[in-house]
């Protein structure tokens, strides 16, 4: 049985960050992994939802991982997600990952073609097999990617030796407890919805990755550590606070990962830059909400954490 302790625990997805003109800053990326190397984290999720992968560029991405491994290529663990909506680009920055020496690649279906299973398999193995020393992990997130993975799917997937576990995003904590009933404890499978950490921990996931982990990491470190203790109610009542924090930063004109951004300026003095459009900036009417977050966060920190 393979050792697949190094994807336990605390994993935050990547901002992308941008200098003023809306390119890709190497220093500000710079600046936010060495931010997260002394928070203490477990690893990092790259180029994924929260990296707005989708409105970047193959060079784009490439630049974000290069600077991420120069700071934390033997620190933590790295998974870049190289799934881009053709295969030409995603094989070209999954062998870029390799080069590198990323722990694993993962990926999202194909969207927009609802493709048939055999497609998705031939698109995700075609991926894998440009990486071929490296690990695999399937990103499974139908309520943006329009596709489920489905128990025959990963079945499928998983005579592919170099799979290694699933990213689950769906809503159905139930969704854990299925792909480990079929891969058994030779795989892993990693909460995603970050609002119901605790739940999918408790179903069997080994760890979390997570959009909104990054702007307060010592919460979620918190919260994994009461787990592990089997403080429960705390564990409960944390949960319940982070779940507010994140309906706050969900409420305003702006997206929630430009939010995030505003937020981690003020409590950390991180500049990251906005969001790429066609995402939403922060507006005047937002100050409040960045100002209301960022105290939540610190109060929370204050009273859990101390």
């Amino acid at each position: 049985m393979r050792d697949l302790s190094k994807y336990f625990g605390v994993i935050p997805a990547f901002y992308a960050c941008y200098d003023d003109t809306g390119k890709v800053s190497p220093e500000r990326v710079r600046r936010l992994t060495y931010f997260f190397i002394k928070k203490g984290v477990k690893g990092l999720y790259i180029n994924g939802s929260s990296g707005e992968c989708i409105y970047q560029s193959v060079e784009d991405r490439k630049m974000v991982l290069e600077n991420v491994m120069d700071i934390a290529k033997g620190k933590l663990t790295i998974i870049n997600h190289v799934a881009c909506n053709n295969t030409k680009d995603s094989v070209e920055l999954a062998k870029h990952s390799e080069i590198l020496g990323v722990d694993a690649i993962a990926a999202i279906p194909p969207i927009y073609f609802r493709l048939p299973e055999h497609s998705i398999c031939k698109y995700w193995n075609e991926i894998s097999d440009s990486a071929p020393n490296t690990d695999f992990i399937i990103y499974n997130i139908p309520q943006l990617a329009g596709i489920s993975l489905t128990s025959s799917l990963y079945q499928e997937m998983l005579k592919n030796p170099r799979v290694i576990g699933v990213k689950n995003s769906s809503m159905s904590v139930q969704d854990i407890q299925t792909f480990i009933s079929i891969a058994g404890n030779n795989c892993v499978v990693f909460n995603g919805p970050d609002e119901q950490f605790i739940s999918g921990r408790l179903m069997g996931a080994v760890g979390g990755i997570g959009g909104t982990y990054g702007v307060m990491p010592e919460l979620f470190l918190k919260l994994d550590n009461l787990l592990l203790n089997k403080e429960w109610n705390q564990a409960k009542k944390l949960q319940y606070r982070i779940n507010d924090i994140i309906s706050l930063m969900c409420s305003g004109e702006g997206h929630m990962y430009a939010i995030i951004k505003e937020i981690l300026k003020l409590n950390e003095g991180l500049e990251l830059g906005s969001v790429r459009k066609p995402l939403a900036s922060v507006t005047i009417a937002d100050n409040e909400i960045v100002i209301c977050g960022a105290k939540l966060i610190r109060d929370a920190i204050e009273e859990f954490c101390k």
